[in-house]
């Protein structure tokens, strides 16, 4: 039966992998080698595909939630509620809003933006609102998070932003379990903020009560994520598991001390358990990891409550089948793996050892064994693992689960009735959260806390996977030294880089705004940074480090910034902050008067590896416009030739024809001031002559870019066009006379992608 599962799995795994569902001819295909193979009493092979067919169903039954594409950019009115806690960035708050009732060709469930409301918007809130859609649209980046992906497998349908006018109106709405859930949770919320006020670990005591992340800062994200203790702030199984657990041990010790023996104490535990773990996951508001641990505990206590000889790896197995039976899209979430991968490694420490440990030391090498064991996937996800992970686990994970955590919750429901009381228990829970974010802290500044690795290939997890198994065997298994065979090609990938004289190029899709690496043989070039967002929130942290992270990029030899537009200047900071920098190039004096800057200045040139890198433009007198004083590099070898121009109109345009003539013409042109019709002007195409054309714009931006006159120009030129919006990241690998083509969306496209 255990293999039956995997099989079935492992089917569903793979249509994650399509890149289109199955067409009816294809259905009917399916189903008649499916009966062949049942037929044939080959029942590994039918179950595969049986798991095909399920998770292929599924995944076009949440296909029917999603925008029609004449709404797409259309205003329509909707009714709903606010169902989670809104998440405010700058001048716009940002929830999940459910509607209700249904609209035809709107899905159930919207992702908003709401600019500057009118009063503070609060989970379980009703409205009427006209909000302005667009279909799931994520940015595509080597390295980069698929938002997308996330979206589709979290059931949001849409996204879009709350229109000024006409005005939204709050309303009384309807009932559901689901809204009186979240008005709950956000009561808790406001008690809770009643009685810690201004407290810096609030967030943290929101996160573990009632599931509430929005108030964590990226700081704490960060020492988290590096001392590997990010699970601990993350309501998920563990949790769960650890407050269902106690109420275990607590009404079994009980039922037995009360002399009631009608019903066994295990089986009045079991379901004094599953109440208290069902009652956790609605306070923490049913997220998708709680709904999954809530069905991992269901299937754990009804193995104990039927009293059957069931072994746990095989209890473990079918909570792996009811969860992904329940919802397939389970499998594209990290934290899917990662939780049944630790349940794995807990039970595999656990079983076949003789011989009694002391507890400390039981509970230090599991938590050495989790590091270890999660490693490969930790590296698979985020290419880094943490060093210091069992330590300051060790250390956290008594204080977190015995005493922060259990007193935390008391707290959330013992602020209905008395503030006061709540605030006297959360005085103990602060105190124990700057002692411990004390010590994180100083975990996080040792030196080699973390590790970092390249993307891995796949052979290289499996067999790493393979090794960390063979390495956790008890002591006496022969062969157990190979282990660190398997294991050590997954931490030392190499990335391959240009030969001598080629060049890599890369437009990243950071959505309406401009970034682009360049790669020689041994260095690296960044132009522009993309748009910054919010106050933490870039596209140099979310997108551009991730990509150099993946290539292997470790140091920039020249960043230029060709001008002070926050949509491409706005990343820089975290560029500066989190790599070095040796060379800055800028038209601004913001960025050209730091330390190791200087001002972009047609003349300047350089060669890397054989390549010629030249600067354009701006002329030392300059221009009356910012747009037109961008930097204007050229980038060539014997053979191609990339002209970037920033976001230059006009004026720039024809002073550089009358400057360069022939020295403009260049293969790839990235559109100036991504294909606005005030730039590409007829005189300048002539010029430049390019082969192919990349606009760096968001999609469906709110400029309209490219403009229609200017498409046209470039088809006219007969140049292939290629758009960020539409394609992802786009890159260029020159070799010799050759030059290949990658368009990401196109690479990694999956059946969820318009």
């Amino acid at each position: 039966m255990n293999v039956f599962i995997l099989v079935f799995v492992t089917g569903m795994l793979a249509v994650q992998y399509w890149a289109r569902l199955p067409n009816p001819l294809e259905w009917l295909l399916m189903m008649g080698l499916t009966s062949g193979l049942v037929y044939r009493r080959l029942p590994v092979l039918w179950v595969f595909l049986l798991g095909m067919a399920w998770a292929a169903i599924y995944g076009q039954y949440r296909l029917t939630d999603r925008l029609a594409d004449p709404l797409e950019g259309e205003d329509v009115m909707v009714q709903g509620y606010v169902a989670n806690f809104p998440r405010s960035l700058d001048n716009r708050v940002g929830f999940d809003f459910v509607v209700s009732p249904s609209i035809e060709g709107v899905p159930s469930t919207i992702r908003l933006n709401w600019y500057t409301p009118p009063i503070a918007i609060k989970a379980g809130q009703a409205w009427q609102m006209p909000v302005r859609l667009k279909k799931l649209h994520g940015r595509m980046n080597p390295g980069g998070f698929d938002y997308e992906a996330w979206l589709f497998a979290n059931h949001i349908g849409a996204t879009g932003y709350v229109r000024s006018k006409p005005q939204s109106q709050q309303i009384k709405g309807g009932f559901s379990a689901h809204r009186y859930l979240v008005k709950v949770r956000q009561l808790i919320s406001d008690h809770l903020d009643a009685a810690l006020p201004g407290s810096e670990q609030l967030g943290i005591i929101k996160a573990l009560s009632i599931g509430s992340q929005e108030l964590i800062s990226q700081q704490q994200w960060q020492v988290f994520r590096i001392t590997g203790v990010v699970h601990l702030m993350v309501i998920s199984g563990s949790h769960i598991s650890l407050v269902a657990g106690l109420v275990f041990l607590w009404v079994r010790r009980a039922w037995a001390g009360s002399g009631v023996l009608t019903v066994s104490p295990q089986t009045v535990a079991a379901y004094a358990a599953w109440l208290a773990g069902l009652f956790y996951a609605a306070v923490a508001g049913f997220s998708l990891p709680v709904q999954r641990a809530v069905l991992m505990l269901t299937v754990w206590l009804w193995a104990i409550v039927r009293q059957r000889h069931t072994a746990s790896m095989q209890v473990l197995l079918l909570a792996l089948l009811v969860v992904v039976l329940f919802d397939p899209l389970a499998l594209l979430s990290a934290g899917f793996w990662l939780s049944f991968a630790a349940v794995a490694l807990l039970l595999f420490m656990s079983g076949y050892r003789l011989g009694k440990q002391r507890y400390w030391y039981q509970i230090g090498k599991l938590h050495l064994a989790m590091a270890i064991g999660l490693g490969p996937l930790l590296i698979v996800f985020f290419q880094q693992m943490s060093l210091v992970a069992p330590l300051a686990n060790y250390l956290a994970v008594p204080l977190v689960g015995v005493l922060i955590t259990p007193l935390s919750l008391l707290a959330a429901l013992v602020a209905f009735i008395s503030p006061g009381f709540a605030a006297l228990l959360l005085w103990p829970v602060e105190y124990l959260l700057k002692m411990l974010w004390w010590l994180l802290l100083q975990m996080a500044d040792w030196p080699l806390a973390s590790l970092s690795s390249l993307h891995a290939p796949w052979y290289n997890v499996l067999f790493a996977g393979l090794g960390v198994l063979l390495l956790l065997l008890p002591k006496g298994f022969q062969g157990r030294y190979l282990s660190v065979f398997f294991i050590l090609p997954v931490f030392f990938n190499t990335v391959k880089t240009p030969a001598a004289g080629e060049i890599w190029f890369s437009l990243l899709d950071v959505g309406q705004g401009l970034a682009a690496v360049v790669q020689t043989q041994h260095h690296t070039l960044v132009f522009d940074t993309g748009v910054k967002y919010a106050e933490q929130a870039d596209m140099g942290e979310s997108v551009i480090l991730p990509y150099l992270h993946y290539q292997g990029i470790s140091h920039i030899d020249t960043l230029v910034i060709s001008h002070g537009d926050i949509d491409h200047s706005g990343g820089a900071e975290s560029l500066l902050s989190d790599m070095p920098v040796t060379k800055l190039y800028s038209g601004v004096a913001a960025w050209a008067e730091r330390p190791a800057g200087s001002y972009c200045r047609a003349g300047q040139s350089w060669q890397w590896d054989g390549v010629d890198f030249s600067m354009l433009s701006p002329d030392l007198d300059g221009f009356h416009s910012e747009n037109d004083n961008s930097c204007v590099l050229r980038i060539s070898n014997k053979r191609h030739s990339f002209l970037l121009t920033g976001d230059i109109q006009q004026a720039a345009e024809k002073h550089l024809v009358a400057q360069y003539a022939d020295g403009l013409i260049s293969e790839v042109l990235v559109a100036p001031h991504h294909g606005s019709k005030t730039s590409s002007s007829p005189a300048f195409l002539e010029q430049v002559k390019p082969k192919t054309v990349l606009i760096p714009a968001g999609y469906r931006n709110r400029f309209g870019f490219p403009h229609q006159s200017v498409i046209q120009r470039y088809q006219r030129m007969q140049a292939n066009i290629y758009s960020s919006a539409n394609d992802g990241a786009i890159s260029f690998k020159t070799d010799g006379a050759d030059m290949r083509l990658a368009l990401m969306r196109q690479q990694q496209r999956k059946y969820w992608m318009e």
